[in-house]
């Protein structure tokens, strides 16, 4: 009788072993994280760029033999309304195999949904909304965003518009947070810089007729048409200015920095639009060259996109603070909480005390050619082009 038992316990064990992953080694427990962001409607090449970079993160994190958790990547459209957002987080937040979340591009959702990871104790990271009190707006240890806000951006721009020679601007936004944020914060900098605003113009976000704010703009004869919003809006205002023969320079926000705007568009339309954002170009990243070689081996659909590497940073940065302390939410918050100086492909990270990336570069792009390029990079910087006006 022992002897059966001895052999049946050996078989056993000879079976599990087998069944383990080569090296002997017994299957990693699975941890569940979010991405959540705008996979459909007409944010939806920014959102599916931020969730392949985010999935190439996890990618390449289930392939590291010294790993000690396997990952897998819980998707979710908040389709850039805030009440969706509210409800896919709720969803994600809710989910307690959920330990933390790589969340939302468009500002109006980030704003509407912070509450909602603060009651469930969800630590998130920020991957491409802008508006400064996402973090500021209230003390979430929670809540993190690696790229910088708006406040940077437009105080960036007034100061390189100015310097173009620019004089007086007209200012169209949405009446959304993020619109509102972007025109109070490059009005206050512009007349900083001594730019005149010759009248300013809140349209909402689903508006497709502009007629009767740009034939007011028209009969001012503003240097600048100012737009605070994102690609839907932006494409159907620059389209509709060229119908009235508005000839004044195009100048927008990070919102239209993205492929989809250029798609959008005549070449001869977008040819010469200026737009800030947060970050250098990808092939400029500390990690660029690195992050583009493992996307185009991943064989996506379509590229990253231009918020995709701080998507692919956030993640990372979510799934070495899990590797460190656990899939345990009040424990990544903590560790979240305390990063300094932490390497990423977009450069340091450090997190103050509102959770908010404290290494803000802000970069100048000028459409050329059908294509954003950085403005010291041009033909446009090198006097070849001349904006309009110029």
């Amino acid at each position: 009788m022992k002897t059966i038992l001895r052999f049946s316990v050996g078989a056993l064990l000879s079976a599990a072993l087998a069944a383990a992953p080569l090296g002997g080694a017994f299957a990693k427990d699975k941890v569940k994280i979010a991405f959540i962001g705008p996979l459909s409607g007409g944010n939806a090449s920014i959102g599916v760029g931020g969730r392949n970079s985010a999935e190439l993160a996890v990618m390449i994190r289930n392939k590291d033999p010294k790993a000690k958790y396997s990952y897998e990547l819980f998707s979710q459209d908040d389709e850039c309304k805030p009440n969706v957002g509210v409800q896919v987080a709720t969803k994600a937040a809710a989910d307690r195999k959920t330990v933390g979340a790589v969340a939302h591009y468009c500002s109006a959702v980030a704003m509407s949904t912070v509450d909602v990871y603060h009651k469930f104790g969800l630590p998130m990271i920020v991957w491409g909304a802008v508006l400064p009190d996402i973090t500021y707006g209230n003390d979430y240890k929670e809540v993190h965003r690696v790229n910088g806000t708006m406040v940077n951006q437009n105080e960036v721009a007034a100061d390189f518009m100015t310097r173009q020679g620019f004089k007086t601007w007209v200012i169209l936004h949405d009446t959304t947070d993020y619109g509102k944020g972007h025109n109070a914060y490059f009005s206050k900098f512009l007349k900083e810089k001594g730019g005149k605003i010759l009248a300013t113009f809140g349209v909402t976000a689903d508006q497709q007729d502009f007629t009767a704010e740009l034939t007011k703009a028209k009969e001012m004869k503003p240097d600048v048409i100012y737009f605070g919003g994102l690609t839907p809006l932006g494409v159907r205002i620059r389209q509709q200015m060229d119908k009235l023969g508005i000839t004044a320079q195009f100048e927008g926000v990070s919102g239209i920095v993205s492929t989809a705007f250029l798609e959008g568009l005549d070449p001869k339309l977008s040819e010469g639009i200026i737009a800030l954002r947060e970050g250098a170009p990808v092939e400029k990243l500390p990690g660029g060259k690195y992050f583009m070689e493992q996307y185009d081996k991943a064989k996506f659909d379509q590229g990253p996109d231009a918020y995709g590497a701080f998507a692919f940073a956030a993640a990372t940065l979510l799934l070495d603070a899990i590797e460190t302390v656990g899939p345990d939410r009040k424990k990544v918050t903590a560790y979240l909480g305390k990063v300094k100086d932490k390497d990423s492909i977009t450069g340091p990270i450090s997190f103050d005390d509102h959770g908010q990336n404290t290494v803000a570069a802000i970069t100048k792009y000028v459409v050329q050619d059908g294509k954003w390029v950085l403005w010291e990079d041009s033909e446009y910087a090198a006097g070849k082009r001349k904006l309009a006006g110029r």
